[in-house]
């Protein structure tokens, strides 16, 4: 979008929220970048020019604006709907990736060479993938210096920067601020204390409808790994250098989340993640337009628009319970997870007690006995082979997963029908367009509603809802009275 600086321009004007995070304006007298809804008074047009990342910002020599944050808005929804090299990138480099593995790592996981990445970042984003790590860094140190008490020092080596004096040089150049200058600016009282208990707050695009999102993980949660609490929903992490635990509440304009890590550097992939399994970066105006223009579907949008697709923080994690869940009850598939929390998944400490376990891992379960599975054959001989294969690495399910490739291995495997290989493409590697016209509950609402319910039909008919079929199914499930589709209490 940001090559069509008339469309950018009305934007900036109108000070529209909708675009943040879709482009970035770089003011040429000042050097400065910001959101397009920035509120201070919009520069010339003559001197706006437009960037597809603040990174492209910070490279071409802008800072950040002190009043409108570009470095915090929402992401761009564009790393959501798509399947190509860039967004898996993208997704990737959020997740960390080239923090812990370098550039190298990140070629190595998408299969391309890193010239061909850089390649391309650079022809899309304006900034190559060391220089989005880089912007990423810049944006987790301000957020510790800004809402945590902890040493500069900590949080230099927290936010990912190889030494004190590249992350002093770095917040000055992004922020034209010194760190000491940035905690000065942040409001009183909003300092943390130094245990790694953080409370932050997420920022998503309106609108956002909370009920099926929050209802769904609650409605889902594995005792001993989630839970419902004082209004938050709450889970234990597995992350990259520890564990953490999340509680996440929805507001009127935020999600408030909070915290809880073993190893401070897990930070940005803490909320990366956050952001990912409450889909907070769609665009659901996009989506609800779409979905509305059919007369059908139209009265449901508009009963309860932004509906998110609810998704997970571990891809392997969600595959697994797909597997206990087909053919059984909700109750059912969590007393079944429940069962391999407790015999197989690691002890953590919860300060709130609560919660007490991270899911076992793949290779946790590989060497499990399938006579001590109590299920029907078929389904363990389904589950001990999804296990082996996440275990040995011949199967990969990770946010820079080739969807329609990942979907294709899922349907190979024995006992994996097109509903499985769909809910785990809808909601563990977050295809947009995944579309379940076998669900029962999704056949049931097309019937009451005069759509046809063969699953042929159905799918015949919900052309017209792409790429946003994933969406459709949030709206179509939520016709039903089961608890997965209200705010818990």
């Amino acid at each position: 979008m940001h090559t069509d600086t008339e469309r950018c321009v009305r934007a900036v004007r109108s000070k529209d929220a909708r675009f943040d995070g879709w482009f970035f304006t770089a003011v040429l007298t000042t050097r400065i970048y910001c959101r397009p809804s920035c509120p201070v008074v919009p520069p010339k047009p003559e001197n706006m020019v437009f960037h597809p990342s603040a990174a492209a910002c910070q490279q071409a020599g802008f800072r950040a604006c002190k009043r409108c944050r570009p470095d915090t808005s929402p992401g761009s929804p564009e790393w959501n709907r798509r399947a190509d090299l860039v967004a898996r990138a993208m997704r990737l480099i959020a997740d960390g990736i080239v923090d812990r593995e370098g550039v190298p790592g990140l070629a190595a996981r998408l299969g391309y060479s890193t010239r061909q990445i850089e390649r391309q970042l650079l022809a899309e984003l304006g900034a190559g993938p060391l220089a989005l790590a880089r912007a990423q860094r810049a944006q987790t140190a301000r957020l510790l210096i800004e809402t945590t008490g902890l040493p500069m020092a900590q949080i230099a080596f927290a936010a990912g920067f190889a030494s004190i004096r590249t992350f002093n040089d770095t917040v000055r150049e992004v922020f034209a601020l010194t760190p000491s200058g940035l905690r000065a600016r942040a409001p009183r009282g909003s300092a943390a204390g130094t245990s790694g208990a953080l409370s932050l707050r997420l920022p998503f695009r309106a609108p956002l409808n909370p009920d099926n999102l929050f209802g769904h993980l609650a409605a889902t949660a594995v005792p001993g790994v989630e839970e419902w609490r004082d209004g938050a929903y709450r889970r234990t992490l597995r992350l990259p250098y520890g564990h953490g635990i999340v509680a996440l509440a929805p507001r009127p304009d935020h999600i408030a989340c909070r915290l809880t890590l073993g190893d401070l550097r897990d930070l940005p992939v803490a909320i990366s993640r956050c952001r990912r399994l409450l889909d907070l970066d769609a665009d659901s105006v996009a989506v609800d337009d779409q979905l509305r223009a059919d007369p059908v579907l139209a009265p449901l949008v508009d009963k309860a628009p932004g509906r998110r697709v609810p998704r997970t923080v571990d891809e392997p994690e969600f595959a697994i319970r797909a597997v206990l869940g087909q053919q059984v009850s909700t109750a059912a598939a969590r007393t079944h997870a429940a069962r391999l929390v407790t015999a197989h998944g690691e002890p953590v400490d919860d300060p709130e007690g609560g919660l007490t376990h991270l899911f076992p891992t793949p290779q946790a379960l590989a060497p499990v006995d399938p006579e001590s599975l109590a299920m029907p054959r078929t389904r363990r001989t389904t589950l001990t082979t999804l296990v082996g294969h996440l275990a040995d690495g011949t199967l990969q399910l990770g946010v820079g997963s080739d969807w329609p490739q990942t979907r294709a291995r899922l349907l190979a495997l024995p006992g994996f029908g097109p509903w499985t290989a769909d809910v785990i493409a809808m909601r563990a590697l977050g295809d947009p367009d995944a579309f379940l016209p076998t669900d029962l509950g999704v056949r049931r609402a097309a019937r009451e509603l005069g759509l046809p319910s063969t699953p042929a039909a159905l799918t015949a008919r919900a052309a017209a809802w792409r790429p946003w079929r994933a969406y459709a199914v949030q709206y179509l499930w939520a016709t039903d009275s089961h608890p997965v589709n209200f705010l818990p209490v």
